[in-house]
């Protein structure tokens, strides 16, 4: 748009000025090993262990009067009030702005990956019946569930994973959906556990399941949608790999020694600790929950086979275990991601309804727990009473590809250490600024014309000088800067500057 003359009230605008802006680093109240950090983009700064405020609740169960039923009841008032605690409970996360953006920028690889497939999203309650998770989930989730009773005396607990709850949601909907069903969802999971590196007590997830397709070809379908994440945010093959194997390769085993089946979901879940705790206390597992002497041991040789090639010479090539992991690897050629996988028989993964095909991600360096995690569960609808369908899906929690909330040293976190992660700073078309107090309300219906037009737009909602302006025009990393001065107002026009050249023109209203 050609430029115009402007008014004197407008040559007072400031001159050009740089609107690049970092992330701030936000100092946090958080005891880490590091007494002292230093990283690119950030601030240096100093953690120490917050001091806890102690804190009072009271409660009224019997209160009368007006109000909701049970609502919580304020104590005296005194003239000594306690300062909160501000900190967010134990093993969970603020998200200020500039981790929201953050977290979402994630959430939103996640989604566009999913569309890619075709896959349909899908969403279900935080709060479940307990039920539905100690079914069928093993002994380490039971323990870990956030349950309690609620006022109508049902059990109920805060989801600790998500498959649980889409298979119910299947089981719902029964024929009136037809199969196959490729569903994705993201959404927050709850598990009272310790914490270490890259697990909190609550956590993000993505998942993507296929219901109803009983062939391998599923599972590889699955690998590759999570390889294409990490092209999608530029984590390689030499970064980050996944290793394979099958639960029947433990069922083989397991059967040779005449280990009943009902042992088998709790065998699976002292191996998936194997990596975890000392051998010595895998045997000991082993054997208290009735697994024979002999059998521990040729159990634990075979699963210390790294090569696909050495488990056929150990289990044969007629079992269906060798037969499905061959399938997976020569798909995986085709799918052109057979770089990234690696056979390892000690992959069986914690979950108690897994029953094939399994696996998870996992950083080369080894400095990072799993990545993500997956697999077949083709009998786990039987376990709340339906028909079984062939099914298989993974999970990839967002605290270990990149902890959103805490800013900690690259080197902790996967997409930082690769310094991966985009500077994502908030971004806004345009600050509405009236001259002088009289014309807010103008100001306000040129903010409505931008938005309708569908332009974020930043209100000045009080009456500040031209300095504050600017600095805010820059902390939002706004584009245009829309003054409405009388003279200006009059004529039906508006003063304009880009912010990003220092060009400044008046426009009508129309043209905005």
């Amino acid at each position: 748009m050609p430029a115009t003359p402007l008014s004197s009230s407008f040559l007072i605008l400031q001159p050009r000025f740089n609107i690049y802006f970092k992330p701030i680093f936000y100092s946090l109240n958080y005891q880490l090993s590091y007494s002292s950090l230093t990283f690119k983009g950030f601030r240096r700064l100093s953690i120490g262990r917050p001091s806890y405020a102690a804190q009072t609740e009271s409660s009224n169960d019997n209160a009368s009067g007006g109000g909701r039923s049970g609502a919580l009841s304020p104590g005296p008032v005194t003239g000594d009030v306690q300062k909160i605690d501000v900190n967010p409970p134990k093993g969970t996360r603020d998200f200020p702005p500039e981790d929201m953006r953050l977290r979402n920028w994630l959430f939103n690889n996640f989604k566009e990956v999913s569309r890619l497939y075709g896959f349909d999203e899908v969403d279900f309650p935080v709060l479940e019946s307990e039920a539905l998770f100690t079914r069928k989930a093993g002994e380490e989730i039971k323990d870990q569930l956030y349950c309690f009773e609620d006022r109508g005396n049902r059990r109920v607990a805060l989801r600790p994973e998500l498959t649980p709850s889409l298979a119910r949601l299947v089981i719902q909907k029964g024929k009136s959906v037809p199969l196959p069903l490729k569903w994705f969802t993201v959404g927050q999971c709850w598990r009272y556990e310790r914490m270490t590196r890259g697990r909190r007590r609550e956590h993000y997830q993505w998942n993507m399941d296929i219901i109803g397709v009983p062939e391998v070809m599923a599972e590889a379908e699955l690998i590759s949608s999570i390889v294409t994440l990490f092209k999608r945010l530029g984590i390689t093959e030499s970064d980050v790999g996944f290793r394979v194997s099958s639960r029947k390769v433990l069922q083989e085993v397991l059967k040779c020694y005449g280990i009943p089946e009902n042992l088998f979901g709790k065998v699976c879940v002292i191996i998936d600790k194997i990596e975890k705790i000392p051998l010595d206390e895998i045997k000991k597992e082993l054997k208290a929950s009735g697994v024979m002497q002999e059998a521990v041991e040729d159990l634990l040789q075979v699963l210390s086979i790294k090569s696909l090639t050495e488990l056929e010479e150990r289990l044969g090539s007629t079992g269906e275990a060798v037969a499905d992991l061959k399938q997976l690897f020569s798909l995986a050629e085709k799918f052109g991601y057979s770089e990234w996988l690696q056979f390892d028989a000690s992959v069986v993964r914690g979950l108690a309804y897994y029953t094939g095909i399994v696996f998870e991600g996992f950083d080369r360096e080894g400095k990072l727990r799993a990545i993500c995690g997956g697999g077949r569960y083709d009998r786990l609808f039987s376990t709340f009473g339906a028909d079984d369908i062939p099914a298989c899906g993974f999970g990839f929690g967002d605290a270990v590809i990149v902890e959103v909330s805490f800013y900690i040293v690259r080197k902790e976190r996967l997409l930082r250490e690769k310094d991966l992660l985009p500077e994502l700073s908030l971004q806004i078309e345009n600050i509405v600024c009236a001259l002088d107090h009289d014309l807010q309300g103008a100001a306000a219906m040129v903010a409505n014309i931008l938005r309708e037009k569908g332009q974020s737009s930043d209100l000045v909602l009080e009456n500040k000088p031209l300095k504050w302006v600017f600095k805010r025009a820059a902390r939002i990393n706004a584009q245009r800067l829309v003054l409405v001065g009388s003279s200006e107002w009059q004529r039906g026009m508006v003063s304009v500057k880009i912010l990003s050249t220092g060009e400044q023109y008046e426009v009508k209203l129309d043209d905005l």
